[in-house]
């Protein structure tokens, strides 16, 4: 069984609603490396150490501190933190209900998981199925491990899922990058280009399932059957280099959308 990170209630007008937070990351299946020195392959461990003696501290003397003016700290507790605003820190709070298809993409953070207590099911499948028939997301505050984030409670299936949302503060704008703009003409986009990419498109049209072998992590697998070959002796061939390229290179576009979508149908024919 997870174990929740953050028990507290959601704030849905006057009703209230006990949740438990998980989360929604299997970290299980990751490949993990350690840093190891190269001369005797001893692992490299990050000592927590006393700044001025140079010795090290034990966790349970650390405690969290914020300078307030040079060389003068003021130290928190876990306590001091709930006290700082009690009610954030056990509350989501819904702060209204919107379109998913408004949030952009690069606003999405991290996903966790809601599970209600026993007291508070028949709310939560009411607040679940209110989201999914008016087809909307509540967009969220809530305080986890010290730091307020937003968020959007978004229906999937029986559950409620917590998507974190960056703050626009945390993102960066495209003003550096040099795109292309919305002129196609002025880009030699013809429509005859415009719409054989549509049609290509098209032709490519799925269902969203994420268990597709389409999908599949196969770098994951390939590194691992590496790292297999590697423990046995076995060999391993250099990898080609990669050259940069050096110029823009004048393609057909036509040309090679057509073949595409030829290869799409025949693809689909098999």
């Amino acid at each position: 069984m997870p174990r929740a990170i953050w028990r507290g209630s959601i704030s849905f007008g006057l009703v209230t609603i006990p949740v438990s937070i998980f989360t929604a990351e299997n970290r299980t299946e990751k490949l993990s490396f350690h840093l190891l020195d190269k001369h005797d392959m001893a692992p490299i461990e990050n000592e927590r150490v006393n700044s001025e003696t140079g010795k090290p501290v034990v966790w349970d003397d650390i405690v969290k501190g914020y300078q307030y003016e040079e060389g003068r700290w003021v130290t928190l507790t876990d306590d001091d933190f709930r006290a700082a605003n009690v009610e954030a820190t056990q509350t989501i709070d819904i702060l209204g209900a919107v379109c998913a298809e408004d949030v952009p993409v690069e606003y999405y953070d991290k996903p966790y998981y809601l599970e209600p207590s026993r007291a508070g099911k028949k709310a939560f499948a009411l607040l679940r199925e209110a989201l999914r028939t008016t087809g909307r997301v509540g967009v969220i505050k809530v305080v986890i491990r010290t730091r307020q984030r937003l968020g959007l409670l978004v229906p999937e299936g029986d559950a409620l899922v917590l998507e974190l949302v960056r703050y626009p503060y945390e993102l960066r704008g495209t003003e550096e990058l040099e795109l292309p703009g919305s002129d196609l003409k002025a880009l030699g986009v013809t429509d005859a280009e415009l719409k054989m990419a549509g049609q290509l498109v098209k032709a490519m049209e799925k269902d969203w399932n994420p268990n597709d072998d389409a999908y599949a992590d196969t770098y994951h697998d390939d590194l691992l059957a590496l790292i297999k070959r590697k423990a046995s002796g076995g060999k391993i061939e250099k990898p080609p280099e990669v050259k940069e390229p050096e110029g823009a290179e004048v393609v057909d576009i036509m040309s090679l959308l057509k073949q595409s979508l030829e290869e799409k149908k025949v693809a689909a024919k098999a």
